[in-house]
């Protein structure tokens, strides 16, 4: 399992910005190891964000992602003290979900 996103999510004027830090390598499957073998393709492949249940992102991603990758959004509602939650999938099949307060 990965180690926890760091997610940050402040309101103003009826717009909530989000700041999400993913902990993953994000390897392409073209890079190659110090023997010369091919490191095998590990990358997430689709990332959610809801707020109070609702779905406020939906994205897919590909393996020209950098490592630990770091994302931004706003959305229009939520307040102080609504929970965000953000759940990734890769391609291995692993998966994290982790949650923050709106400040």
């Amino acid at each position: 399992m990965a180690n926890p996103m760091k997610i940050r999510a402040a309101s103003k004027d009826g717009v909530t910005e989000v700041k999400v830090l993913m902990s993953h390598e994000m390897e392409t499957g073209q890079r190659k190891d110090s023997s010369g073998n091919l490191v095998p393709a590990h990358f997430i492949t689709e990332l959610t964000a809801t707020w109070n249940g609702k779905t406020v992102l939906d994205a897919q991603f590909g393996p020209a992602v950098s490592k630990n990758p770091y994302l931004a959004f706003k959305f229009k509602g939520g307040a102080k003290g609504d929970k965000v939650v953000v759940t990734w999938k890769d391609n291995k099949g692993d998966s994290r979900t982790d949650e923050a307060a709106i400040s």
